[in-house]
This record gives C-alpha cells, sequence and structure tokens, in this order.
C-alpha cells in the first residue's frame, strides 16, 4: 500500500508497527515518524482509522482478558495475508 509518493518512512515500516503505535509501545522518535507519515499518506491513514476501529471493537467486547501469544501470532498472520493480497490486488488493477 503506497500513496506513491516518497516517504521518510517507507509505507510497508509504518504498517508493519501501527498496533505498537496504537499501543504506545513505540519511543518518541519513532511515533513521531509514524505521526509524520500518517500525517502526510492518505492510504496508511486509512489503515490507521481500521486498525484503531478493529481495537476498539475488540476492547469493547474481550474487556481485559488476556490474548494468548499463539492467538495474537495466529490473528497477525492472517491480517498480514490479508494485506498482501489487497496489495496485489490493488497493484493488479493499475
Amino acid at each position: 500500500m503506497s500513496c506513491g509518493k516518497p516517504h521518510e518512512t517507507p509505507c510497508s515500516e509504518v504498517l508493519e508497527q501501527v498496533y505498537s503505535y496504537l499501543d504506545g509501545e513505540i519511543d518518541d522518535p519513532g511515533y513521531a515518524k509514524i505521526r509524520q507519515h500518517l500525517d502526510e499518506c492518505g492510504p496508511c491513514l486509512r489503515e490507521y482509522g481500521l486498525e484503531e476501529i478493529i481495537k476498539q471493537l475488540v476492547h469493547k467486547y474481550c474487556g481485559y482478558d488476556a490474548v494468548p501469544v499463539q492467538l495474537r501470532a495466529k490473528v497477525m498472520a492472517r491480517i498480514q495475508e490479508i494485506r498482501v493480497t489487497m496489495e496485489a490486488d490493488e497493484i493488479s488493477a493499475e
């Protein structure tokens, strides 16, 4: 996914770190780099917004239950598979 414009921080790096960004698990310089990228890149900002909504829904309906590490890894792998498929579809459409 990309808006086609060059960025200091590549879209792929931002999207890989979006959950860490949402969870506040990124240091200040990393946070600033991602924030700057999101301010400049519409497609990544939309993806961030979607991930933020998903996180809010999971929090709302799952409360504070601890998530097993294996489940988190499975979900993250599936999200990555879907991203790759969507990116391939976008490239094919161009």
